[in-house]
């Protein structure tokens, strides 16, 4: 059940970025010690459960939210974002938080660029202008022909292709499916495709990794309990802006906690990045 308190879903996506942003600082130290793979793969085991958990909950039942009429889209749906997460973990060990925030907040414009051909919407020149804008953001933080530029730095933009590729499916599921469906199949399927990789790169955790192992769980599960929530709370265009407040909670826990610096030229690309993207929502918001 949906409500309109438009302030109280503002401070429930706030939350939801700060806990997101955790969520990565702690997945960046783990993958710096162990296997990515394994790392996804446990932190999905609790997903899963935590998934199943909210479905029971809900008065339609679990075998009425799992029943689908498009199980293969559903299907790579969820292993398009084990596979997503999986490449961005990755980033954060090859270039930081700082760096793969920066350019992972083109996601937005990605959607608005991939949602003519994928989801047939019209896009006008004012959207394709600010998408064009926010790709010389792009631009400018990979330095392409430059001495910092290196083929690490692309990681960020496949993770963020990755992404908007995922967020135009789950639009396009949402046609014929409930969310409560697409959350379903997001985390039991991506769970066993986890699972499939995962296993066969396990390694023994120290003790205390195993309480920085259980924090990360918590952290995800919380993240996607508080985003529902906020969704529940008001409407996504009205809140969605305030999602990129994870740039710089991120950034900062890069700074000062992994010690990375943040070269001008990705602070002046990330501004455009996120000027742009916030024209495009306030666009999409206004033809609505």
């Amino acid at each position: 059940m949906t409500s309109n308190n438009t302030k109280l879903g503002i401070w429930l996506m706030i939350a939801t970025t700060f806990v997101f942003a955790t969520q990565d600082g702690i997945s960046r130290y783990l993958a710096d010690t162990y296997n990515v793979y394994m790392v996804v793969m446990i932190r999905y085991w609790f997903f899963a459960a935590f998934v199943i958990a909210i479905s029971q909950r809900r008065a339609d039942g679990l075998r009425d939210v799992a029943r689908t009429s498009q199980p293969w889209l559903q299907g790579f749906r969820a292993v398009l974002l084990v596979a997503e997460i999986c490449v961005t973990v990755i980033a954060f060990t090859q270039l930081g938080l700082v760096e793969t925030h920066a350019v992972f907040a083109s996601y937005p414009l990605l959607i608005a660029a991939l949602s003519g051909p994928i989801l047939g919407e019209s896009v006008g020149w004012r959207r394709w202008s600010a998408i064009g804008v926010g790709f010389i953001g792009v631009v400018i933080i990979l330095e392409p022909g430059s001495d910092v530029f290196s083929a690490k730095s692309l990681i960020a933009l496949a993770a963020s292709l990755m992404f908007a590729l995922y967020g135009l499916l789950t639009r396009f599921a949402a046609r014929r499916d409930t969310a409560a469906t697409s959350f379903f199949w997001t985390g039991t399927v991506g769970a066993l495709a986890a699972t499939a990789v995962g296993v066969f790169h396990w390694q023994p955790l120290a003790p205390y990794d195993w309480i920085w192992m259980a924090t990360l769980c918590m952290t995800a599960a919380t993240g996607h309990f508080l985003l529902i929530k906020c969704y529940e709370a008001a409407e996504a265009s009205a809140v969605q802006p305030f999602a990129y407040l994870q740039l710089p909670i991120a950034s900062a826990i890069g700074i000062f906690v992994f010690a990375e610096t943040l070269r001008p030229n990705v602070a002046i690309g990330a501004s455009i990045i996120v000027l742009a993207g916030l024209f495009t929502l306030w666009r999409e918001r206004q033809k609505r």
